[in-house]
């Protein structure tokens, strides 16, 4: 399955001031939450499997990078989710059972913890044990019950944020988190994560060129391991939503969302107007990337990448209307003034080169060329449903709660 692309993991340059806060494994935070392995990274925040030394039960602790620590958006979310809407947001969204303020070398971190969690939907699928010895030629992909089981219940995830005025913002595979079997019956030297840089557990220590000691960035770094030998995988296992980092409410959309290349809807990527619907769209090309197990989308950052995807976009799903195409300062590097596609050359044609025509595959065409393990008359409805979701107009696109009314969803056996 080729999904969408992970988080790019810290560099020892990020951490500096502002940045991340230099951890080892058995740090103590709080005077309470041992750290004892790494769970994963994002743009902005490290996350770690802690030990809770008054519960004896384990925690998940997100420790925010201290620039950002100031923002209270997503504890705001948390919040008003908890106040409003306790058991029906703990059954779709990650929910912090603590939170505090830690200053380190780097800042003061906000450090939200949460209930441990297994691995995200992009990296589950690798771990499958169908696909392991890994064989030449194998399609990686989640098996079909298994896919529809994710995208129902992502789909409540954010219909329930939706129904509350609240949008997640960065809505992909990697913020979709499978749940865990009983994790506090699980011997604390059986998680620990090891201290061996031969392992590839941890990278071998880190020291400035200079030689001198750097108090910003910790001894060493540790390579995420995400619970994998203890998630539920088997029918009945439950997702949940995760990292509402990029979160916000409807009422005050921010200036920079954060969704992927891939995932942005086109007014996003066009004139950067972030309405209702950009989950919705997102939403859309998961069906397509977890059906299939190849993303509809994919878009390698690059100068051109705006002119990539939206390519991608005209061959895929049909031309832009002019209210879009308006917007696009260097559509005429593609584009006649009639607007027919002469070049899909990505940055232009160079001088005394002749265009370069691709041949145009819209989303149908794509979807049927993976191959998917579904019959005729259910991958017309599938694709069907991706039209659907995926128009150009944000007011035409269906609510969350609207997509769970059809009968394809209807269709799907409730994970409850």
């Amino acid at each position: 399955m080729t999904t969408s692309p992970p988080p790019i993991p810290p560099m020892v340059s990020d951490y500096r001031p502002g940045g991340y806060h230099p951890v080892v494994l058995g740090d103590v935070f709080n005077g309470q939450y041992k750290v004892i392995r790494k769970l994963g990274q994002g743009s902005y925040s490290t996350v770690w499997l802690a030990c809770d030394m008054k519960s004896c039960g384990y925690v998940a602790l997100k420790i925010l990078v201290s620039e950002t620590s100031g923002s209270t958006t997503e504890l705001r979310i948390l919040r008003h989710i908890a106040e409003v809407a306790p058991e029906e947001g703990t059954r779709h969204i990650t929910q912090p059972l603590d939170e505090f303020d830690h200053r380190g070398p780097n800042g003061v971190h906000k450090c939200l913890v949460f209930e441990p969690m297994g691995p995200s939907v992009n990296t589950m699928v690798e771990e499958l044990p169908q696909f392991k010895p890994r064989k030449f030629g194998m399609k990686v992909r989640y098996p079909i019950w298994m896919a529809k089981s994710i995208l129902k219940q992502s789909l409540q995830a954010l219909a329930f944020l939706h129904e509350n005025g609240i949008a997640h913002g960065d809505f992909q595979p990697g913020n979709i988190l499978f749940t865990i079997n009983d994790i506090d019956s699980i011997p604390e030297d059986v998680l620990q994560q090891e201290e061996d840089v031969q392992a590839r557990s941890i990278s071998p220590p880190v020291q400035r060129l200079d030689g001198k000691h750097d108090e910003c960035a910790p001894r060493y770094l540790c390579v995420a391991q995400p619970l994998v030998p203890f998630t539920c995988y088997a029918e009945g296992f439950k997702v949940k939503l995760s990292d509402m980092g990029g979160a916000y409410f409807f009422t005050g959309p921010p200036t920079k969302p954060i969704t992927p290349l891939g995932l942005r809807a086109p007014e996003l990527i066009l004139t950067g107007a972030v309405g209702n619907t950009v989950d919705v769209w997102s939403f859309g090309c998961l069906i397509f990337e977890l059906i299939t197990g190849e993303p509809l989308f994919c878009i390698p950052s690059s100068k051109f990448a705006d002119d990539d995807h939206l390519l991608y976009l005209t061959a895929s799903l049909g031309a832009l209307p002019d209210e879009l195409l308006n917007h696009w300062k260097t559509s005429s590097l593609y584009f006649t003034p009639e607007r027919k596609l002469f070049n899909s050359q990505i940055g232009g044609v160079a001088p005394g080169a002749e265009p370069l025509m691709v041949e145009q595959t819209s989303m149908e065409e794509s979807f049927d060329q993976t191959y998917p393990d579904l019959d005729e008359e259910e991958a017309f409805k599938v694709k069907a449903i991706i039209r659907r979701i995926l128009q150009y107009d944000p007011a035409n696109r269906p609510s969350p709660a609207e997509i769970l009314n059809d009968p394809w969803f209807r269709e799907i056996i409730e994970s409850d």
